[in-house]
C-alpha cells in the first residue's frame, strides 16, 4: 500500500474517526449487543472475528480480525484492536498487530507531531480494510461460537 499522508492530519484524523465509526457500523450494524464473540463468514473468503475486550458506558472496545488456515496452522491478521466512543461517534484504532499501541511506541508527549502521524497510519489501514470487508459484503451473526477464540 502506498504511503498516505495529509497536509492537515489533526482535521483528517478527526475525520477518519468519524468515518471508520460509520463504516464500521455498516459492518456490523448489532455491534453493540454483541456480548463476547461474533463472526462473520463469507464463501471463499477468510472468516471475519470480532472480540468484545471492554465495555463501558460510552466506550467500547473490540478485536477485530481474519482467520486465514494454512498448512494445519491458523493465524489471525490483522489483529486490529479499536476503541469506539458511542456518544462522540467516533472510532480510534489503539494498535495492530505490526505495531505497539502509541503509548508505548511515544512516551514522549512533545513528539505530537509523530504521535498524530502514527495514529493516522493506523486509523487509515483501518478505514481501506472496513472497505474492503464491506465491499465483501461480510455479514456479522450474534450467534455463540462453537470453539472459544484465545
Amino acid at each position: 500500500m502506498s504511503y498516505v499522508q495529509p497536509v492537515n492530519t489533526a482535521e483528517c484524523l478527526e475525520k477518519l474517526y468519524e468515518s471508520n465509526f460509520n463504516k464500521l457500523f455498516s459492518l456490523i450494524p448489532d455491534l453493540c449487543s454483541f456480548q463476547i464473540h461474533a463472526i462473520a463468514v463469507k464463501k471463499n473468503k477468510p472468516t471475519l472475528y470480532l472480540k468484545v475486550l471492554e465495555r463501558s458506558r460510552h466506550t467500547l472496545t473490540i478485536e477485530l480480525t481474519h482467520q486465514f488456515d494454512t498448512d494445519f496452522k491458523k493465524f489471525f491478521l490483522p489483529a486490529v484492536t479499536i476503541r469506539i466512543y458511542l456518544d462522540a461517534k467516533l472510532v480510534e484504532v489503539l494498535n495492530d498487530h505490526a505495531r505497539n499501541h502509541v503509548s508505548r511506541v511515544y512516551k514522549d508527549p512533545g513528539r505530537s507531531v509523530e504521535i498524530r502521524n502514527y495514529k493516522w497510519r493506523l486509523n487509515y489501514f483501518l478505514q481501506k480494510w472496513l472497505d474492503h470487508c464491506l465491499d465483501m459484503q461480510y455479514s456479522f451473526s450474534n450467534k455463540p461460537l462453537v470453539a472459544e477464540i484465545k
